[in-house]
Parts: C-alpha cells; structure tokens; sequence
C-alpha cells in the first residue's frame, strides 16, 4: 500500500517491478492514490485498488467491502501518515510489514506486526527497497523501472519532440511555494539555454500555484517554446519527459518521473536532503543549499541531526544562485 504522492509512487514502482522481475508468478495488489493510479496503470500483472482520500471514511468502508475476501500474504504499509495507517485496517494480511522503530512516526507501529531493517541515511527508495528485503525477494545491483505508457501519449510526445528538436524541461512548482525557486531566475534559464539553441518547455499539473509560477516565468521571458502546464496528462508528461534532453526542477514528482525513464534531472533543493528525497541517479547533479541552511538553523552538520530533518523558511530558495544552476547545464549539455 502506497497511496501518494507522484515521486513516492515512482520509488514504490521501481520495489514492485523488483518483486515482478524476481517472483513473477506473485500475486500483487496496488491499493494507490486516484491520481498516483494514473501514471501506473499500465504496469501489468497489478490488481490496481484505487482510494481516494477525498472519501474519507466512506472510501475506507468501500475499500473494506471490497477485500472482503481477501487475506493477503503480506501488506506493505509504505506509508506512515496516520490517514494512510488508517485506510490500512481495511486491509486483512497475515504479515502487516511497516517502517523500522525510527521511520514509525504517527502510531504507524501500532498498525503492523513486523518492521523493516533500519537504515542510516538511506534514500526514500532504498527504504522502500527494504520491504522486498524484508519479503526476501533478490536484490538487484541497481533500481529498474517498466511503468508503460499508453500509445496516444507517447505518438503525442513524440510529435511534440519532432517539432522541438533537442529541449530542456522545466517543471518549477513543488508542493508549497516555498519549495519553488524563485520565477525571474527560471526566467533567465529559460534565456540562457534559448541563446544555446535549446529550447525550454514548461511542465506541472493543473494547480493554482502550478500555473501561478509558470504565469510567473512568462512574464519575464518570451523565449519559453511551450507551456503545457495544467496541459497534459501524466502519461504525456512522463512520456514528454522521455524525450527531453534533461530536466530543472525543485523537488516534485516530474523530477522522480525523469529518474523512472532514464532522463537526467538538475534538482533545485533547499527545504530537504536531497540525498534522501533527489531523483535517484542524479544526486550528483543537484544544486543544493541545504546543507548550509541546515548547519546555519541548527548549529549542526547534517550527519548529526535526525535523519530527513528539513530546513524551515520561506526565502531558502533564493540562495540558489544563477550560476550555480548554468554551471550544471554546462556540464550536463557538453555531453
């Protein structure tokens, strides 16, 4: 069970395709977000049961009703919120598989019988990953992703791709604005790499503060080539990714979507670790302030404070400077 969100969903994806590919006669059943349903679906041999927290506690009935039936193996409770913890006893299974004592926050022990091994300073996806450990599924020396996409949007991607040539993503709104640089320097990347013939297209989903910030980066600049944000489904951007050369983004699940299709991804952090929560294969890439945001708020280097503590206040972004972003593209573009 792993219910939200896009970038979670991705490093859950990549377990589940390690069950598939090691135990390919398992029976596996997904109980997903609504949303999250969207980019996954495809993914074959998935019984897919879809919850949509907007239910509450009829959706939580509904889910019920509909496992009745059924006692699972196992459950993997990858999720700690209590809402996720909740929506779990609807859930019959022999083994109730969570997070180890430190990662157990929100009463998320008192829904399992058994926990994963504990790891020091893992990666969000290697955390997942110990839940096939904890199956005793083989390992493997390097996360997979087969996550299909459906033909329209791939035909749609790749006529898009045609047109552009080579192209750069934007995705520039995570979650909060805080988290999001700051528009007027997307702006003068947009110019940058449109003075290197590299076309930049902008990308997000259909919220306010998505289209805000890119309403935002428009004003500033009027080499953007295509702004489909609010536009697409999850299928074309993930397939509209694929075709990038690389893509810039704070963290958000286009950032995550890249990592699943092999595009390179500059992650703009500040807020977080992102050697615990940067797309997977690029945390060498990442322009970070983090550490020194940390170490200033704390008085501590980040290997002495808990593990995913995040640094607090509105204007952290704005310490990512310019530069620092182009040095990346520099280095990433020569390739």
């Amino acid at each position: 069970m792993r219910l939200s969100a896009i970038g979670d969903v991705c490093h859950a994806a990549a377990m589940v395709n390690r069950i598939q590919r090691h135990w390919p006669d398992t029976e596996i059943t997904w109980v997903i977000g609504k949303i999250e349903y969207q980019l996954v679906r495809l993914m074959p041999n998935i019984r897919f049961v879809v919850y949509d927290k907007k239910e509450g506690k009829e959706g939580v009935k509904r889910l019920k009703a509909m496992l009745a039936d059924t006692v699972f193996d196992a459950l993997l409770v990858m999720q700690v919120a209590l809402r996720a913890n909740l929506v779990s006893t609807a859930i019959k299974a022999k083994r109730r598989i969570g997070f180890d004592w430190h990662r157990s926050k929100e009463l998320h022990w008192l829904f399992t019988n058994q926990r994963i091994s504990a790891r020091k300073h893992a990666h969000v996806l290697d955390g997942f990953m110990g839940f096939a450990d904890a199956l005793g599924v083989p390992k493997d020396a390097a996360p997979q992703w087969h996550i299909p996409l459906d033909h329209e949007a791939k035909k749609w991607a790749a006529a898009q791709a045609k047109e552009l040539g080579q192209f750069v993503i934007i995705s520039p709104a995570a979650s909060k604005q805080e988290r999001s640089w700051l528009p007027e320097r997307y702006a003068r990347i947009v110019e940058h790499l449109f003075s290197k013939s590299m076309p930049v297209v902008l990308c997000g989903g259909p919220g306010k503060l998505d289209k805000q910030t890119a309403e935002a980066i428009l004003s500033h600049t009027d080499s953007v080539a295509r702004n489909y944000v609010g536009e697409t489904s999850l299928h074309q951007l993930q397939a509209l990714i694929k075709h990038a050369r690389l893509v810039i983004a704070p963290d958000t699940g286009p950032a995550h979507m890249a990592t699943t299709v092999g595009t390179p991804v500059v992650g703009l952090y500040a807020h977080s670790n992102p050697r615990r929560t940067g797309p997977y294969n690029d945390l060498g890439r990442v322009v970070s302030v983090y550490d020194e945001c940390v170490r200033r708020q704390y008085g501590k280097n980040w290997e002495t404070l808990p593990w995913g503590i995040r640094a607090k206040g509105e204007h952290l972004m704005e310490k990512i400077s310019e530069q620092a972003v182009i040095d990346q593209l520099a280095r990433l573009l020569e390739h």
